[in-house]
């Protein structure tokens, strides 16, 4: 397996030749993987550059470029990455700073983990292991920790700690590969980071944190301030919301369906049907226009097209949602049983709020539109 850290340095003359040489001369020769180190140069106004390109000459393990006239840490590490990938032939790319901040030491944890089966491999400060610089003000502190929980909960991802380290680990094929690298949120800034983390985890199979020791810089001062923190924020919040509209979506057709399952029941019922009957149909018509609906509108970036398909998806449709129909015809009934006809509105919502609703959703991700990953599924693998 071939690794690429690519490595933004701008004016880090203090650091970068000693930063190689630890790479070079006790990191890499413990790692059981072919490592290669890509220095990021945007034309430093000290020795970074000439330190980097000299060193790139006398090891093949070293490869030095210059930013192109994009600036900003996010295109550095963009640009870094796209080399990585289409020159370098990467079958992994790790983000490092070259400040040492991201102790050089945690790169073996982080490709072992790659190694044994990782997708993603996040360097995590939050977890048992891992650690801020005890040096920090308390203000940074706690700005690190709460801005984090923040973004963890605006994104609804409480099971990864440390949603804002720059220290990470993506395969390329699967993960890598399937992301617009050009076209990243804030690629001036750190905030990109949270993008493409956030993008990393959505096709990754795995994701696993690894403890990190975050430290303190050595060197020069800190690239944290006020405007980096916000703009952090202001990309996580808008890839909260593009990721819950699928989801409001899905509410308002399963209104619609409420709405109309509520009406044809009672229709039902006054044509002098059995309860379970008008359940019955009221609820497989209520199913039609949830998948109508559901095709056109939520799920339209994945929309069944063609008459054969949509035939075949209809009746596939109809089959998972025989879960909902059962679900409906059983606990409908049961619940007007248990508090009266007059209250079968409140039975309806509760049954449909509660259990068909996760039901539906979780059908029509896993198996008709198939946006999400199946964890029951595997791959076979040629």
């Amino acid at each position: 397996m071939k690794i690429v850290i690519v490595m933004p340095a701008w004016n880090e003359e203090g650091n970068i030749k000693r930063m190689i040489d630890e790479l070079l001369t006790k990191e890499f020769p413990t790692i059981d993987a072919d490592m290669h180190l890509l220095v990021v140069g945007n034309n430093s106004k000290d020795k970074t550059d000439q330190i980097a390109n000299d060193a790139s000459k006398m090891s093949q393990q070293i490869h030095f470029m210059q930013q192109g006239e994009k600036s900003g840490l996010g295109w550095a590490y963009i640009e870094g990455m796209k080399y990585a990938i289409n020159t370098l032939h990467a079958d992994a790319i790790l983000e490092m700073d070259a400040d040492f901040q991201h102790p050089p030491r945690f790169i073996k944890p982080m490709v072992d983990a790659f190694l044994a089966g990782a997708d993603y491999c996040i360097g995590s400060r939050y977890i048992k292991g891992g650690s801020i610089p005890k040096d920090w003000a308390l203000s940074r502190k706690a700005v690190s920790f709460f801005g984090n929980l923040f973004i963890r909960v605006v994104l609804l991802k409480p099971g990864i700690h440390d949603l804002t380290t720059g220290f990470r680990l993506a395969r390329v094929k699967g993960v890598l590969d399937k992301i617009d690298l050009n076209n990243l949120m804030e690629p001036t800034r750190f905030a990109y980071k949270v993008d493409l983390l956030y993008q990393c985890i959505k096709n990754s199979k795995k994701v696993v944190e690894v403890p990190l020791q975050f430290a303190p810089r050595t060197e020069e001062k800190s690239k944290f301030n006020p405007k980096e923190m916000i703009a952090t924020f202001k990309v996580a919040i808008i890839l909260g919301i593009k990721d819950k509209i699928k989801l409001i979506k899905f509410g308002t057709v399963g209104f619609t369906g409420f709405m109309v399952n509520f009406i044809l029941l009672r229709v039902c019922r006054n044509a002098g049907l059995p309860e379970v009957m008008a359940w019955f149909i009221s609820t497989e018509v209520a199913i039609i226009n949830n998948y109508v609906f559901n095709n056109i509108w939520t799920f339209k970036e994945a929309k069944i097209a063609g008459l054969k398909n949509t035939i075949i998806k209809f009746f596939q449709f109809n089959l998972t949602s025989a879960g909902a129909l059962a679900i409906q015809s059983i606990f409908g009934p049961l619940g007007v049983k248990l508090i009266g006809v007059k209250y079968d509105w409140l039975v309806l919502a509760l049954v449909v709020i509660f259990l068909v609703l996760p039901y539906n959703y979780a059908m029509y991700n896993l198996v008709i539109w198939k946006t999400w990953k199946n964890p029951f599924v595997k791959k076979s693998q040629a």
